[in-house]
């Protein structure tokens, strides 16, 4: 038993309004076919298809004010109520006792210890990691989760060597903006390939992408359908290559943003979790907000139930 588990920053169930929801104007077959055919809209609701569990979750935790990355992350990958704990929703980085929730209580860690293999598979270019290490920024909570864990994050080499992804996947942004020219470059449908592939290796395994937050502060429709569609074809393309007997594939979130574009800031929305695999029923058991993440990942990768 394996989870895969995909993490889309800021994306949430917003209206079905082609003026300001990428969500609602997008060409997306792979998606809509893990929600009965439906757009992964507000309206859509809980959905059962023949291989998938469509949940609108919760990201609000009954704490008031905009859910925010750094204590939604937490929470997801503690199983934590870190913004009942802080008094507040507090991003996009942690705070201090946000760290300390992660330092104790990471998934990663957690399974790690109880001898299960858990890893991020996303890399970080080497000037982003010199500056973790000389403390001139923070890691995001998912990161902090990761690295306690395992000491060290992927990097440019483990590209090279097709050990991990680049965030936008394709590795095309770093070829692009880092002038990283010797990278293998991916299809978006050979990227979910390669992802289900390297996901085999471990027990638990996250890809975390980022810049669908981006585009819900600052992007637009358009760059929000284009991203949408090519988040689809990487579906497909890993769709195709998982065995559902073999493990999960989780699809989640930490807080609304790019499904409202009418507004800069993140939403109260719900979010969605999308679960695909055999099991997919015996992960959903009472799942309604980001804090049952971790403890289903756990009952389901320890347990077996």
């Amino acid at each position: 038993m394996r989870i895969l588990t995909l993490f889309l920053d800021g994306i949430g169930l917003g209206a079905d309004d082609a003026l300001h929801n990428p969500f609602a104007l997008s060409e997306t077959p792979n998606m809509r076919g893990l929600s009965n055919g439906r757009r992964w809209l507000a309206r859509t609701g809980f959905q059962q298809s023949e291989r998938a569990l469509f949940i609108p979750t919760d990201a609000r935790l009954g704490v008031a004010g905009r859910p925010q990355s750094g204590s939604g992350q937490a929470a997801l990958l503690t199983g934590v109520n870190v913004p009942e704990i802080l008094g507040r929703h507090y991003g996009p980085k942690p705070d201090a006792r946000t760290r300390e929730i992660i330092r104790q209580r990471s998934l990663f860690l957690r399974l790690r210890n109880s001898g299960k293999s858990a890893r991020s598979l996303t890399a970080y270019p080497a000037r982003l990691q010199k500056d973790w290490q000389r403390g001139k920024t923070l890691r995001s909570s998912i990161q902090l989760a990761d690295y306690v864990a395992n000491g060290a994050h992927f990097g440019i080499d483990d590209i090279r060597a097709r050990r991990a992804l680049t965030a936008e996947w394709t590795t095309e942004g770093w070829r692009r903006h880092l002038q990283a020219s010797d990278l293998p470059e991916y299809s978006p449908a050979e990227a979910g390939r390669l992802l289900a592939k390297l996901a085999g290796k471990y027990d638990f395994a996250l890809h975390s992408h980022w810049m669908t937050d981006r585009i819900g502060h600052r992007g637009t429709v358009e760059a929000g359908v284009g991203l949408l569609e090519r988040f689809d074809a990487l579906l497909g393309g890993l769709l195709a290559a998982w065995d559902d007997e073999a493990g999960l594939i989780v699809i989640t979130s930490d807080h609304g943003n790019m499904e409202d574009l009418n507004t800069r800031r993140h939403t109260l929305n719900a979010v969605p979790t999308v679960v695909v695999g055999s099991r997919a029923a015996d992960f959903a058991q009472g799942y309604r907000s980001l804090t049952d993440f971790a403890p289903a990942c756990e009952r389901l990768l320890r347990h077996g139930d």
